[in-house]
């Protein structure tokens, strides 16, 4: 990291490639970061551990499937990530009155715990990576990344 940062304050001019690991650095960082609070406590949440909980938090009483067709993921991988939530006490299941075949899944009060420490954290290193830099920088910052972010979707 140190290597990167002398590179990109040394350099007048950057290769794509800096650029682009630069982003990727800052990323790992924040994500770093907001999840050091979860791992200081008691749980060790992974970022797709968050994601799963974060679907279930906006659509409560969903299925393994709805998450599935949501997400893209491969159904079994999503089968560990959630029996892993339940097993922490972070998702509760309940058969569907429709059919006892489907099984609903929603946030249980230590999981919304855990979300909302993440979202206070990702408030705080964002002002935190914010720092110094002023409205009308941010908006240029996110006018230039929404680019590269159009260019990778064309």
């Amino acid at each position: 990291m140190r290597e990167l940062n002398d590179n990109v304050n040394h350099h007048p001019s950057h290769s794509e490639d800096d650029i682009l690991e630069l982003i990727h650095t800052i990323m790992h960082q924040y994500r770093s970061q907001q999840y050091q609070v979860l791992r200081d406590g008691q749980y060790d949440i992974t970022h797709m551990e968050k994601k799963v909980l974060s679907f279930f938090e906006r659509y409560p009483a969903s299925t393994q499937s709805d998450l599935a067709r949501h997400s893209g993921r491969d159904k079994a991988q999503l089968a560990r990530l959630i029996k892993g939530l339940r097993d922490m006490g972070l998702l509760t299941s309940v058969a569907d009155e429709n059919d006892r075949r489907n099984v609903k899944l929603t946030l249980t009060a230590h999981g919304q715990a855990v979300l909302s420490a993440l979202h206070q954290q990702g408030k705080k290193l964002t002002t935190k990576a914010l720092h110094g830099l002023t409205g009308e920088e941010q908006s240029q910052l996110m006018a230039l990344l929404t680019r590269v972010h159009n260019n990778l979707d064309a």
